[in-house]
């Protein structure tokens, strides 16, 4: 445990079992230097509390460089709630986790991810003042993690094609939730052409048919010959098995956690790929967030999520100065500005 811990640079693990409505959660906590930790709650399958703990650990490090490198006066958390095997009572389950993030008195504030609707955050509320995203106040982050995933994807283009647009480009799109689906229909009204896959084929089948673009199996998509390849599901998606499959000269998607080790953005370099760091494609829903919660306008929010490309773009002419892969320069970025708000609290 404590092993993963360091490894992640996670401070914190709370760990809570409530045996009346079967909930088993872990709240890790990377760092509250710059403010109250925020970070949304899977609900998810693991095979083994190992994986939730490094699942858990590793998107709380990314909750909290997302957060340093978009300015937010937040540090990083993240939340899982191991899903029970049988039936249960999904209201009480998310109104007990909720009473859970309340324990810790606001250094921690809950949101949506992976698993949690907005109606379980809605329970949540009922519990805990501590969330974020629920229907009450009205912040769906889904339009602005697709502006996000937009702006990142043309830093990319500019800096790795050398284009200016993206007319007559072919993208591979994974996963087609709302993001994905939303980010494709983007993509093909900027006159580009598109591969979908997503685990459920009808929905694949559905949105092809309405973007007249192509769909293969959730595999498969690897195999996609493209310009852009473009991770919407879960993370583990780039590593030892699959990067060598990738017939394409960009990753930049809204997943989280999307390389299977920290080694493998050197393979993906390796291999002639350019890979936008995912805390930095997928920042806009915690930008909207974040920026709605302390009262920013909606057109300050917008002009704060277009700027992720520029942020990319500086990445991106860094770490070739530096002879660093993306992914290093932006936590050396990230870091740099943990260490430098730790200094002036010191």
């Amino acid at each position: 445990m404590f092993a993963t811990l360091e490894q992640t640079g996670a401070t914190e693990l709370h760990v809570h079992r409530d045996p009346v409505t079967g909930l088993r959660a872990i709240i890790a906590i990377h760092s509250t230097l710059r403010g109250p930790a925020v970070g949304g709650c899977r609900c998810l399958h693991y095979p083994d509390e190992d994986a939730a703990l490094t699942d858990v650990t590793r998107l709380a490090r990314g909750m909290s460089y997302k957060a340093a490198l978009s300015g937010l006066p937040h540090g990083g958390a993240k939340s899982v709630i191991l899903r029970p095997d049988g039936p249960f009572d999904r209201v009480a389950l998310y109104q007990a986790f909720g009473r859970f993030v309340d324990t810790l008195g606001g250094r921690y504030i809950t949101a949506i991810d992976s698993g949690t609707e907005l109606d379980d955050l809605d329970q949540v509320a009922m519990t805990t003042d501590h969330v974020w995203g629920h229907h009450g106040d009205g912040l769906d982050p889904s339009p602005l993690t697709t502006l996000g995933v937009l702006s990142s994807l043309e830093a990319a283009v500019r800096h790795q094609l050398k284009r200016s647009n993206f007319r007559g480009l072919h993208f591979a799109i994974q996963g087609l939730g709302h993001v994905g689906a939303d980010v494709a229909r983007r993509l093909a009204d900027a006159g580009a052409s598109l591969t979908l896959a997503d685990l459920d084929t009808q929905r694949s089948q559905s949105l092809a048919s309405e973007l007249g673009a192509h769909w293969i199996s959730a595999d498969a998509i690897y195999d996609a010959s493209c310009d852009g390849f473009i991770p919407c599901a879960l993370g583990n998606v780039l590593n030892a098995n699959t990067i060598p499959r990738l017939r394409t000269r960009i990753v930049a998607g809204s997943a989280n956690n999307q390389l299977g080790r920290d080694q493998d953005a050197q393979l993906l370099h390796d291999h002639g790929i350019l890979y936008a760091p995912d805390y930095i494609v997928n920042a806009g829903g915690l930008i909207q967030v974040a920026m709605g919660h302390h009262g920013a306008t909606r057109d300050q929010i917008r002009r704060k999520v277009q700027g992720i490309g520029e942020t990319l773009s500086r990445i991106f002419r860094e770490a070739q100065q530096r002879g660093l892969t993306p992914a290093r320069m932006a936590d050396h970025l990230a870091e740099e500005r943990l260490q430098h708000t730790s200094d002036q609290a010191a």
